[in-house]
């Protein structure tokens, strides 16, 4: 019994490398170069992270709560890496050379279960995220405030001493969740889409990742939620060029971190 439990496979973990700013610039580079090669795909996959933000947005707006505006831009950044699964799975098939299509990137994105327990993760740090906004709003500005518009909060945030508390606090936790769920997915998907592995294990992979390299990944992640952030702002617009381009780089970067099999 025990020869045959010995004679079991063993799955062997993902071994982690550690990177550089060197190796974030060529991962960039070979983004910009999967983007130029297969534009289409970028465009279709960043307009619909334009289009959902944009829904968002004014969907607050209709019901009058053009306040939570801001706060749902900053947090819909949160859900970039799942919106570019489809991305990372583009840049795959072009490194092994395999056919490109929107029907082939969504059998395999559907054929991994394990990618669907990943974005509850980063769709539940989204949700807690929201939550924490309506609890800081609750204690600074009343429990049942509410702004009539845009302006009125921006008013009272930017004009008032527990305005400008408030946006501190909101901020700095804001950027603590950012560094959780980048430090979470930064490889976690790609190594979903890539390997037949877990997904606790894909987060784990990904954690280890950033422990090995911290200076250069907590760089690239601030870069990324700066970029976001800014490529926002022009009414999501910006977000159907930036999206596609951290996409393919985050494949790129992933494959620097996380050692291939049979390596």
């Amino acid at each position: 019994m025990n020869e045959a439990v010995s004679e079991l496979p063993t799955r062997r973990d993902p071994v982690v490398r550690a990177v550089t700013q060197a190796d974030i610039a060529e991962a960039i580079s070979a983004g910009l170069r999967d983007f130029q090669a297969k534009p289409v795909y970028g465009l279709v996959f960043g307009g619909i992270y334009a289009l959902g933000g944009m829904a968002i947005v004014l969907s607050v707006t209709a019901l009058q709560m053009s306040y939570l505006a801001y706060p749902l831009a900053a947090g819909f950044a949160l859900i970039g890496p799942f919106v570019a699964v489809g991305l990372y799975e583009v840049s795959r098939r072009i490194e092994s050379g395999e056919a490109v299509s929107f029907g082939g990137i969504w059998r395999k994105v559907r054929g991994r279960a394990e990618v669907g327990w990943m974005a509850f993760v980063t769709l539940f740090i989204f949700i807690v995220w929201m939550y924490q906004v309506r609890l800081l709003m609750a204690l600074f500005f009343g429990i049942n405030t509410n702004f009539a518009t845009m302006p009125e909060f921006i008013n009272v945030v930017f004009s008032t001493s527990q305005g400008l508390v408030f946006l501190m606090i909101g901020n700095v936790i804001g950027a603590a969740l950012s560094i959780i769920l980048f430090s979470l997915t930064v490889v976690s998907f790609p190594l979903l889409l890539d390997r037949d592995v877990d997904f606790v294990t894909a987060m784990i992979t990904s954690v280890r990742a950033v422990m090995t390299s911290p200076l250069p990944l907590i760089t690239w992640a601030l870069a990324i939620v700066a970029l976001l952030i800014v490529s926002a702002l022009p009414f999501f617009l910006g977000l159907i060029i930036t999206l596609p381009v951290l996409g393919h780089t985050t494949w790129h970067l992933y494959r620097r971190l996380v050692e291939q099999e049979g390596k």
